[in-house]
């Protein structure tokens, strides 16, 4: 399949325009970048405009033999949609469906679908990481959308023979990674003071370089066809242990204040922060052993050296 165009979905969001890169790197194949507005890849490869919320004709998918749907409406902290659920399967799922219909009429061989763990759930009990094997158990309305979109890409590939995969992150950080994990190390930043040095949960990560590793593995490896893959780094870490190594990678002291969970969810529930609490918390680790089995895969970049190269990302851009 070398030479092959491959259509990334999503390709000036930060998944995206990564994995542009590194098919552009590595020179095996043509990616060929979907986007909805002009972006920095104008000129580096060959583009299409691409909206996946827009119910118009879609352009046309001749010659592309693997798509990368990496576009989505993304699960946000506070969604002021009134109809939070029907938003998502807007775009997640019908606007995925539309697509991969398109992509079987035109003859693609693969799709790629990048799904959430959120499929799996929210949280484990420690020592019991979930499994691709897993029954699905989303409890938002991004984590259900994933989950209905999933579904309908299984049945359409039964009934095209166009081959699905599935990658299920969970959260991804890296260099230019945004929302908490970008406030987290804005703390670290400035020294102050958290209250989160007594938390012994353990939570599985993804490295944006292994994630799009696994991805570029996933475009042609004939064993990736109709399988389910979870993905992360291999090492979990509790939120404390976290707080610690990514202040280390930024030269800094982590101000880490030994309050246990208990108090931090008694104080989370009267301030109606019950699920920010949850996340920093609870344990949500997943088992990755499929993944490996199947593709011989293996995280190409270790937890420390993903926090290092993060640091210094950061710290290069703060100081411009």
């Amino acid at each position: 399949m070398n030479g092959a165009q491959v259509l990334i979905t999503g390709a000036s969001g930060w998944v995206g325009e990564a994995l542009v890169f590194r098919l552009l790197r590595d020179r095996l194949f043509v990616p060929v970048a979907a986007v909805r507005r002009s972006s920095r890849l104008s000129g580096l490869c060959p583009s299409i405009r691409f909206d996946l919320d827009s119910e118009s004709e879609l352009p046309s998918l001749e010659n592309i033999k693997v798509v990368v749907h990496a576009a989505a409406r993304v699960h946000v902290m506070h969604d002021t949609c009134a109809d939070p659920l029907s938003a998502f399967r807007k775009t997640n799922v019908e606007g995925t469906v539309r697509l991969a219909k398109k992509a079987a009429e035109a003859g693609v061989t693969r799709f790629v679908f990048i799904s959430s763990i959120k499929v799996n759930g929210e949280e484990t009990v420690q020592g019991s990481p979930f499994c691709a094997e897993d029954s699905p158990q989303p409890t938002d309305p991004y984590g259900v959308s994933k989950w209905e979109a999933e579904s309908a890409l299984t049945v359409l590939g039964r009934e095209t023979g166009m081959e699905i995969v599935i990658i299920r992150p969970p959260l991804v950080f890296g260099p230019g990674v945004k929302a908490n994990f970008l406030s987290m190390m804005n703390w670290l930043h400035k020294g102050i003071p958290l209250p989160l040095g007594a938390i012994h949960n353990r939570r599985s990560f993804v490295a944006l370089e292994n994630l799009v590793d696994l991805i570029v593995t996933c475009i042609e490896h004939p064993a990736a066809r109709g399988n389910t893959f979870l993905v992360s780094d291999g090492e979990d870490l509790s939120t404390t242990q976290l707080l610690q190594r990514m202040a280390e990678a930024l030269g800094k002291r982590a101000y880490l204040i030994p309050i246990p969970c208990v108090l931090l969810n008694s104080a989370a529930a009267m301030l109606g922060k019950r699920a920010m609490v949850q996340r920093l918390c609870g344990s949500l680790q997943v088992d990755m052993a499929k993944t490996c089995a199947i593709l011989g895969w293996l995280p190409p970049v270790s937890v420390g050296r993903a926090l290092e190269k993060t640091a210094r990302h950061y710290l290069d851009n703060k100081a411009r």
